[in-house]
């Protein structure tokens, strides 16, 4: 708790002398203060008037003593060591550097004589303390000591006072099971989930490695290694064996893969964690998906998808039957559209189902359908009972053999629309994928209407952003279209509390859509390679993945990195499209003086 003494009028004065802070909320405050009882400074920042680091800093400046910003602080680990996990997390300090006797603590309230008694006496040093906001303190921690520090210094603790060896712990099940159920290990399980959804993180990699285990969090899109104490690789068997109890697994069967489901609650939100195990030399790796289950269906605008994709996609999507393939690798939002795009034609008239695996968000009034090859549940077997069901609307999850492609396809032909996703790298690459599962070519033509292919890019932080100038060679890549570098208003990642420093928050798609045509169904019926049927879709108007990514750019929404990670580029396309280009150009302007030369005088 903050102490202000008896200076709350000479501390409102300040900060409305420095200007941050206007006298009105001041009043507020201090009538607020005097029914709540909290100190001035907690009021005014509960109330929003200021901000922390303004108010630490001015006390650091009515008290004389010093304020320290701990982003980007360097402490020795010798310092850090020096002070029990235990005690940085229950009284809110971290220790900043020792001078002889005396230890350097960062608090949020140097006057606290209690906390500095306390430390005094459990380290046996002198206390010298100083002003840190409260976020920045719990950033340290988790920084220097990592998420659960406490729960694991605890549970050693525990371990050395009962002469526990953890060999004899990972050596009988009963054991394990037993300290899976420990209020330790559910307590560091928990605040592992609670700091993954804080992160916005979309899954949770445990992976045991021969000197530690290693805790991940995928965050739009990449992996980033969570702070954890390193003595937690002696809890593996035991954290592996909680989170196997949550998910209903067989904790004894650590030979074979395992899938799972556990269901939490943050808050008033409910998430679904869907759990897969697998074996390798040095234990079981397990990865969890984070699945909310209170998302809100959004737009296919928000999903990225500008005005004119968003209008061919539309058209595609409110045909009577035909199928339509979405492609892209594993992770890059496939799954996302096709729910977006059910959302939007799902109304009282329309019989939909879907067969999935998983089923990973509830849409409501949709028949949705998970498959279990345990029992023989497969895409195809569903797909025949369904067309019983009378749909006007099949979703497929994935297309992936030959069975299922067919049943898909003719499932098209007797008057349904069908939506799949398949594993390509583009959108025409799709026509060669069927092609090569065996699917007779004028089935192709016949029964396909649209291909949509898309990948996730990191969007760029809008509160941190900073303008940027691109090497030549940089732009020469993505300049799909030519544009005057003088005319651009490019951005690149910069790093801050909001994002968590690392420059992005959040994920959009860039997509390619190609329209399906007469001429387009002739190419598929003659068996036209995928690049062939990619200059036909280029001059019928469809625009590859680097050229929306190229135009996300322009818009400020992600980086030219960004764009060159997740799209290849097409050197002999760039070539023809910027030919054609030419070729536009110089036919305008021969029209232009022929205007000219008929032109009366």
């Amino acid at each position: 708790m903050m102490m202000m003494l008896s200076t709350h009028k000479r501390l409102g004065e300040m900060l409305v002398g420095k200007g941050l802070l206007n006298i009105d909320d001041l009043d507020q405050a201090l009538t607020e203060q005097k029914r709540s009882g909290e100190r001035i400074g907690e009021v005014l920042v509960k109330m929003g008037a200021i901000r922390e680091d303004d108010l630490m800093k001015t006390l650091s400046e009515q008290l004389g003593i010093p304020f320290e910003p701990l982003t980007d602080s360097a402490i020795d680990r010798a310092v850090i060591e020096s002070v029990p996990a235990r005690l940085v997390n229950l009284y809110e300090v971290i220790p900043l550097s020792k001078n002889g006797a005396t230890l350097r603590v960062a608090m949020r309230d140097p006057l606290d004589v209690h906390i500095i008694d306390e430390l005094r006496l459990h380290l046996k040093l002198e206390i010298d303390p100083v002003f840190a906001t409260a976020k920045d303190i719990r950033d340290s921690i988790k920084k220097f000591y990592g998420i659960g520090a406490d729960t694991m210094e605890g549970m050693i603790e525990e371990e050395t006072a009962t002469e526990i060896s953890i060999g004899e712990v990972r050596a009988e099940v009963d054991n394990i099971e037993d300290l899976a159920q420990d209020a330790s290990i559910v307590r560091f399980v928990n605040q592992i989930m609670l700091e993954a959804i804080d992160d916005r993180a979309t899954d949770i990699h445990f992976e045991p490695l021969e000197e530690r285990m290693r805790i991940r969090y995928r965050i739009d899109g990449l992996l980033y290694e969570a702070s954890v104490p390193t003595t937690v690789s002696r809890y593996q068997s035991a954290i592996i064996s909680r989170l196997k109890i949550m998910a209903d697994m067989n904790i004894a069967e650590r030979r074979l893969p395992q899938d799972g489901k556990i269901k939490i609650k943050k808050g008033e939100t409910d998430y679904d964690l869907r759990v897969s195990t697998v074996p390798t030399p040095y234990g079981e790796s397990v990865v969890l998906r984070i699945l909310s289950r209170d998302s809100e269906f959004i737009t296919l605008e928000k999903l990225g998808f500008d005005g004119h994709h968003a209008k061919v996609l539309r058209s595609m999507i409110h045909k009577p039957h035909g199928v339509i393939l979405v492609s892209g690798p594993t992770g890059s939002g496939k799954s996302t559209t096709l729910y977006a795009a059910l959302n939007e034609i799902n109304t009282i008239d329309k019989k939909i189902l879907t067969i999935e695996e998983p089923i990973e968000y509830r849409i409501n009034g949709v028949m949705q359908v998970q498959v279990n090859p345990a029992i023989s549940l497969t895409f195809a077997r569903l797909l025949r009972t369904f067309l019983r069901q009378d749909p006007d609307i099949i979703m497929v999850g994935e297309t992936r053999d030959l069975e299922t492609a067919e049943i898909t396809i003719r499932t098209a032909l007797t008057g349904h629309l069908v939506f799949t996703t398949i594993h390509t790298n583009d959108a025409c690459s799709v026509v060669t994928r069927l092609l090569d599962m065996g699917i007779e070519p004028f089935l192709i033509s016949s029964s396909v209407e649209g291909l949509l292919a898309q990948r996730l890019v990191r969007k760029l932080c809008p509160y941190c952003k900073k303008p940027f100038v691109p090497e030549p060679e940089l732009l020469r890549r993505v300049n799909v279209g030519g544009d005057d570098p003088a005319s651009l208003h490019l951005y690149k990642a910069a790093g801050c509390e909001k994002c968590r420093y690392t420059g992005f928050m959040g994920r959009t798609a860039v997509y390619e859509i190609v329209q399906i045509t007469e001429e387009f169904r002739r190419l598929i019926v003659e068996r036209a390679p995928a690049n062939i049927l990619k200059r036909l879709a280029v001059k019928q108007g469809m625009q590859p993945l680097r050229h929306d990514g190229w135009a996300k750019c322009k818009a400020g929404l992600t980086t030219i990195d960004e764009v060159l990670r997740v799209t290849m580029e097409d050197e002999m396309l760039g070539i023809e499209m910027e030919a054609e280009k030419k070729q536009q150009v110089e036919a305008e302007a021969s029209k232009d003086e022929l205007v000219g030369i008929e032109r009366p005088a």
